[in-house]
């Protein structure tokens, strides 16, 4: 059975690198594994959403519509913004880092941010496990790692937490000297659930 996961931030916010450790992890494990990214201005905290499928036998690396098993979420605008692709059989599962940052819309005073993000997120998925992992992150004393937390609780929330060794993983694609702090943070995500 294919399992489909969207991680869905803006850029800066690490999605790509929790997106590409999670598919190395994958296929270390002997899934086979799609990734597709997807970047609006992403230099420029523009959307960043990425789709990582993995199974036995995995054809497309798109989620449709309708098919995500887990929104991984590092803003809540950008979850709002891609519930269309959550399963809408009240099983999927939502991942919500609390955090907001701003768009340009917003910004500028020509939009608004929604007030009730959580509760309209809440509405559609089967599950909602929100948190602040910025500041766990933060606790860590790396702000950057709020990325790998929410990639250990998505872990632990999938039940691959223990088949893979993620530290591993981590040590081989993580530049030396942010391995120590990656590692402890997805095992903080992991702790979380």
């Amino acid at each position: 059975m294919t399992k489909n996961i969207l991680l869905t931030g803006v850029g800066g916010q690490g999605t790509i690198l929790a997106s590409r450790l999670l598919t190395l992890g994958l296929q270390d494990n002997g899934y086979d594994v799609k990734m597709s990214e997807v970047h609006g201005m992403s230099q420029r905290e523009g959307p960043v959403l990425t789709h990582v499928r993995f199974g036995k036998k995995v054809w497309s690396p798109v989620v449709s519509r309708k098919k995500g098993d887990i929104i991984i979420g590092f803003e809540e605008l950008e979850v709002l913004r891609n519930l269309e692709y959550l399963r809408d059989d009240g099983e999927g599962v939502v991942i919500l880092n609390r955090a907001r940052v701003n768009p340009i819309g917003v910004l500028s005073g020509k939009d608004v941010y929604p007030p009730n993000i959580q509760e309209l997120i809440e509405a559609r998925a089967g599950r909602v496990i929100a948190l602040d992992a910025t500041e766990e992150a933060e606790k860590l004393g790396n702000p950057r790692t709020m990325n790998i937390i929410l990639l250990g609780v998505a872990l632990k929330a999938l039940g691959l937490h223990e088949e893979i060794d993620w530290n591993k993983i981590i040590a081989e694609n993580v530049r030396e000297q942010f391995v120590e702090v990656n590692q402890k943070a997805l095992q903080l995500g992991m702790s979380l659930v």
